[in-house]
């Protein structure tokens, strides 16, 4: 039987009379890597805060290891790792005070041999002063100081928010393979599509603070589609296809995103509505993200959009 290590029950915050999180409920098991995905401002954040107790709920409720967020223990918080958005860190500290400070709070199972091996793969130097160093090497030395503990599980917010392309996919995939091999867990939220699909087998999709989707990578990459249809004069007006998110007409082109569509019924749809053929397009998990979670515009934004 699975063990569920980070749950959420109707988790919901408002900031005013602002809704930012909207009753989310989910679970992550013991050994997922699960990426948390929505655009700017869907909510990722204020959930991951709430989940870390750093921010109280206006409703609802989080565990994290079996113990409430609200109420987190320091044997609790000794086994969870988290990267926040950003990468603070006390700028008057060099390198290897900031390890020394950190360490004190993980007295018994901090990794030193692994420590200092990323910071020499990072060509960094314990002496060198956070404030002297660059925003990508300010986010490698946190995460240098949040996997040295080995922690059970691990929350990041944007965690490769600085670094550069070739270093962030060397120290994503190798973090982990390094986590995974130890049945560790992750929760990691990103801008970065890419990085998800790389190394994550299950994504949760916030929109507006509403779950929108969680599933399996492969789940998700096999119900959104794009497809277009092809007729012989105008396209018909109406488009009456099961799992339409949206579709765009050019005169005898109707491209459509569809959601849980079978093939068959691509089919059935394209031979009733007189199509004189269709064919789907290739889509990244970036492409199918965009998709999902674009919201319907009101007006055109560029005089191209018109044409």
């Amino acid at each position: 039987m699975s063990e569920t290590v980070l749950q959420t029950v109707g988790l919901t915050k408002y900031f005013k009379d602002k809704l930012a999180v909207d009753h989310l409920s989910l679970k992550i098991e013991k050994g997922s890597v699960c990426g948390f995905l929505g655009r700017n401002g869907a909510g990722k954040t204020t959930a991951i805060r709430m989940m870390m107790g750093l921010l109280g709920p206006t409703e609802g409720s989080a565990e994290l290891l079996g113990c409430d967020c609200q109420n987190l223990t320091p044997k609790i918080r000794q086994r969870i790792g988290y990267v926040t958005e950003g990468h603070r860190l006390f700028r008057w500290m060099s390198i290897g005070e900031l390890e020394k400070f950190q360490k004190a709070f993980f007295p018994k199972q901090w990794d030193e041999k692994l420590f200092d091996d990323m910071i020499e793969y990072f060509d960094l130097s314990k002496k060198q002063k956070i404030k002297s160093i660059s925003n990508g090497q300010r986010a490698q030395v946190s995460l240098a100081l949040t996997i040295a503990p080995n922690p059970e599980l691990l929350i990041m917010d944007d965690p490769t928010l600085g670094l550069d392309a070739a270093i962030r996919r060397q120290f994503l995939e190798g973090m982990i393979q390094l986590i995974m091999r130890q049945g560790r867990t992750i929760l990691f939220s990103s801008h970065i599509l890419a990085d998800i699909e790389r190394v994550a087998d299950r994504i949760v999709v916030v929109d507006k603070g509403v779950l929108k989707a969680d599933c399996t990578v492969e789940e998700f990459r096999n119900a959104i589609k794009k497809v277009v249809f092809t007729f012989e004069k105008d396209a018909p007006a109406e488009i009456d296809i099961d799992g339409l998110l949206r579709f765009r007409t050019d005169g005898n082109v109707i491209e459509t995103t569809l959601i849980n569509t079978t093939d068959e019924q691509i089919k059935s749809w394209a031979k009733g509505a007189g199509a004189i053929e269709y064919n789907y397009l290739k889509l990244s998990l970036e492409d199918q993200f965009i998709d999902f979670t674009e919201p319907n515009k009101k007006g055109k934004l560029f005089d191209w959009e018109k044409n």
